[in-house]
Formats: C-alpha cells, structure tokens, sequence
C-alpha cells in the first residue's frame, strides 16, 4: 500500500508534521517495502485554501492512506471523497509512524482534528475588529472585524500607553511550519493594510 506522511523533513527519519495542509514535505511511503519519495508541499504557502490543495495533491499521487498530526475540516473532506483513510499520530518519525501503521496500531479518523485554522494555530479564529480600532479608527475597527473574525486582535491591538499588547496564552508551537504560517499571515494583513491606507489617502484628497 502506498500512505503519504506529513513531515517536517525529506526522509523516513524526520519528524512528523504536526499539520496537514502546511506542512514542509510529503513522504510518500510503500508500506510494503519502505521505497519512498519525498516531495515538498505546493501548498505550505498558499495565501488560502491550502488543506484543500494539499488534499488535492496527495490524491494526485495515488495514496490510499493518510498519515498526519492533525487535519482540518476541508482537507480531510477532500481526502474522504477520494476514499483515502486518514491516521493521526502524535510525534516520531516517518518510519516509526508507517511502522506503527503496519502493525495495525493507528486508529483511522472518523473527523476533522483542527478547526479552519488548524494549521495555523487557531490563531484567526477570532478577528481583528479590536486591534485595528484602535490605531485607525472606528470605521476601520468595524471593517475588518467583520472580514477577519477575532483571534488576532492581540497581537495587533494597543496595551498601555498605546503600546502593542502582548500575543495570547495559547501558543502556536515553535516548529517552522508556524513560523512559515505567521510569516504569511503578517504578509497578508500589510498588503490589506497598504490597500485600506491609499482608499484612505484617495478619500482625503476628495474632502
């Protein structure tokens, strides 16, 4: 049987990843005789949607399991359809997971284990209405509060004396899959930022 491994690296001894859709590498394994091929993930910096094409992906190379840390709602919908079955398991290697699989040690999921944002730590759960108020004013607070839900409304809001206020308690790991994820968010809120100010500069000069 041919099972696909999320991995942190390109081999059977690195680490599996704890996300699906983001995650570095696929290692698509034999489970018979241990022929691999690792392939880096076309999805791990999609600005959206990278549990559906990372499903995607790993349909395309003919797999009929899949084995991983966690999965969200979308990828594993995709992955169902095709009729692949999913495993979760929780740190090791790929070879210790495929190992674990022959032996019939892994229990297939029955549903999603993340939210939207699993790979992202949940950390756009919640929105940005809060944090941008703040420093831009009440039109933008209410705009993109609506568009971008709550979470991330610590790290861009304003403590004490306007300063920024500090990141939640919940922590988003420290592997380089979150760091890749954090990296992309921040991208993505400076380009919406850049857009928001010229529509603010452009109403400016009509006054």
């Amino acid at each position: 049987m041919r099972v696909v491994v999320s991995a942190m690296g390109a081999d059977l001894s690195a680490e599996v990843s704890p996300v699906f859709g983001r995650c570095p590498n696929y290692v698509f394994v034999d489970t018979a005789t241990m022929e691999f091929e690792a392939v880096p993930n076309p999805a791990m910096s999609a600005a959206g949607g990278a549990g559906i094409q990372a499903a995607q992906f790993a349909v395309s190379k003919g797999v009929q399991a899949v084995i991983t840390g966690n999965v969200g709602p979308n990828a594993f919908n995709v992955l169902q359809a095709a009729g692949l079955t999913l495993y979760p398991v929780s740190g090791g290697t790929v070879q210790q997971a495929v190992d674990a699989y022959n032996r019939g040690e892994l229990q297939p999921l029955s549903g999603a284990t993340s939210g939207m944002h699993g790979g992202m730590g949940g950390g756009m759960a919640g929105g940005m209405g809060g944090g941008m108020a703040g420093g831009m004013g009440r039109g933008m607070g209410r705009g993109m509060g609506r568009g971008m839900g709550g979470g991330m409304g610590y790290a861009m809001g304003s403590g004490p004396s306007g300063a920024p206020a500090p990141p939640p308690a919940t922590s988003f790991g420290s592997s380089e899959v979150d760091l890749s994820e954090l990296n992309s968010v921040v991208r993505s809120l400076k380009e919406q930022l850049d857009q928001l100010m010229k529509r603010i500069d452009e109403l400016e000069k009509k006054e």
